[in-house]
């Protein structure tokens, strides 16, 4: 066994991490494996990266702020935005609130999901102890409505490639929701696939995030590129 593929790699954000900036907002394309807030592990997250970046960049002896408007799981990449000023954090949270932040993010699975494109409602309650989230067709208690859309975009040497469009923001939702429709996401074994990355990654990417800027009030598209790891590259073609 290599260690080192099991072991967490710390990298400092660079400037080709960052997909968007301005004075308001900074947007950075996150690595799988990556954890957004500091959690029991200790390892270093993504929140602090990115001060650290904006502060040395713009010579800020005292630090940056910097606001987290949403999270990725650690085993997902993709766009992440955060807020640079109190101002623009308030704005992007009411945004987020209020369902103005569209997101897609693309997913590969073995299965191919039945029907080729829907729309899924589930309740999903998580368990913070295990990190696991378990979804039912009715409303239980504890439960958080959770909704998507999703379609089958292409297949490739017997993967499927599916887009997501959540409606909702919940925790591990597009993971729960693809798996209970029997399409788990590769390298998820938390969720049903049949064994995990060593790259502790799964095949969920946020590719594109879209939004009215809070302050310029003008169109926003974040674009992230895909992962370059041998695998997602032969799907490259297929997603827009």
């Amino acid at each position: 066994m290599n260690l080192k593929q099991h072991t967490y790699i710390n990298k400092d954000i660079t400037d080709a991490d960052v997909l968007y900036e301005d004075n308001h907002l900074i947007a950075i394309n996150k690595r799988a494996g990556d954890i957004v807030q500091v959690d029991e592990t200790g390892d270093e997250p993504l929140d602090e990266k990115v001060k650290r970046y904006i502060a040395a960049k713009y010579n800020k002896p005292n630090g940056a702020f910097l606001g987290v408007v949403h999270r990725l799981d650690r085993p997902v990449s993709g766009v992440i935005l955060f807020a640079k000023t109190s101002k623009a954090l308030d704005r992007i949270n009411k945004m987020f609130k209020n369902r103005e932040m569209h997101k897609t993010y693309f997913a590969v699975t073995r299965q191919q999901p039945q029907p080729p494109a829907g729309n899924l409602v589930h309740w999903l309650v998580k368990n913070s102890q295990k990190n696991v989230t378990k979804a039912h067709d009715k409303e239980v208690q504890g439960s958080l409505r959770s909704e998507l859309n999703y379609k089958l975009v292409g297949q490739r040497d017997g993967y499927s490639v599916i887009e997501v469009d959540p409606i909702t923001g919940r925790p591990h939702q597009i993971r729960v929701q693809l798996s209970t429709l029997g399409c788990p996401i590769v390298g998820d074994n938390k969720y049903g696939y049949p064994r995990g990355s060593l790259r502790k990654s799964i095949c969920l990417h946020a590719r594109r995030l879209k939004f009215i800027h809070p302050v310029k009030n003008e169109p926003i598209e974040i674009v992230a590129s895909l992962p370059k790891d041998g695998f997602w590259d032969k799907f490259e073609d297929l997603i827009p």
